[in-house]
């Protein structure tokens, strides 16, 4: 739980807890409490700048990749998504039909607060689509933006829904990898080695082939008869795998690094990081001034 709050309201939470901090504050009326959370508003608005920077420099400095161009690491795309599967996923609260979706089910009580009673998200891939190729994006831990959010109301109860839907233009960025017969590296001396294990394990075969005497066992003219096939069949496999169609994937980085899917354009995300990273600047320097009037 705390892990999605974080990748769906870093910002906002974080300006929440600040708020919350001074209200504090002004409750406690003591010079200590004062000191003690303004320092705290101080030490969450640092750290909450650094992580919108992190992420302005992430879109703002990552070049735009072409799928079939990307190279094998960390990238940005920018193209059209499309449902992998046929029928396409369907949202959970209104069976439509979307690439992802994040909903929330809350209940009011007789106090009039808002209680999560059930929440979640999909986790199926897509496809994202420019005019060089196709790469499949698989959203698990991804901060996922969007601006497809629809709330109603039924009673006592609230709902919330977030999708990205077919055709949205998506902005991803995140560890890209492509498997296939262009990435495929195989050795011919081992897929020969390989060959030969197999062709070993069932002797019965491998005599009836290549025991041309019939004497039980293969000599040494027999056995070249038997390698040379077996290369000839390495040689086949090699190239089957080779023919294979490349299908490119963008997932969660290893090392921690932003992986962001939204169907924002990438200059309004940059402009959302770059106001959130001055709105966290001025509360720390405004905490830091606190500190020094209080003291």
């Amino acid at each position: 739980m705390l892990a999605r709050l974080r990748r769906e309201y870093a910002q906002l939470v974080t300006s929440g807890a600040q708020l919350l901090l001074l209200l504090v504050g002004v409750q406690v009326e003591s010079r200590q409490g004062w000191i003690g959370c303004l320092s705290l508003m101080a030490l969450i608005s640092l750290f909450a700048w650094l992580s919108a920077l992190r992420r302005l420099r992430a879109v703002r400095d990552t070049p735009t990749s072409r799928i079939a161009s990307a190279a094998q690491g960390y990238v940005e795309l920018i193209g059209r998504g499309k449902p992998l599967s046929d029928p396409p996923l369907l949202s959970k609260l209104r069976p439509l039909p979307c690439l992802w979706y994040r909903y929330r089910i809350e209940h009011k009580d007789s106090n009039g607060k808002w209680h999560t009673e059930d929440s979640g998200e999909s986790e199926d891939s897509f496809v994202l689509e420019d005019d060089t190729g196709q790469c499949v994006i698989d959203p698990c831990g991804a901060e996922i933006l969007t601006t497809h959010k629809d709330t109603w109301r039924q009673g006592d109860y609230r709902y919330t829904e977030w999708k990205l839907l077919q055709h949205d233009l998506i902005y991803a960025i995140g560890q890209f990898k492509t498997i296939g017969g262009s990435s495929v590296a195989l050795s011919a001396n081992e897929e020969l080695k390989a060959v030969l294990t197999e062709w070993k394990q069932d002797s019965r075969t491998l005599h009836a082939r290549f025991d041309l005497n019939n004497d039980g066992a293969l000599d040494m003219q027999e056995w070249m008869l038997a390698r040379q096939a077996a290369k000839r069949e390495a040689e086949k496999r090699i190239s089957a795998a080779r023919a294979e169609p490349d299908i490119s994937f963008l997932a969660q980085p290893h090392d921690g690094r932003l992986f962001l899917i939204s169907n924002m354009k990438q200059d309004n995300l940059a402009r959302r990081y770059w106001f959130w990273a001055c709105v966290h600047l001025v509360i720390f320097f405004g905490a830091l001034g606190g500190i020094e009037w209080r003291l």
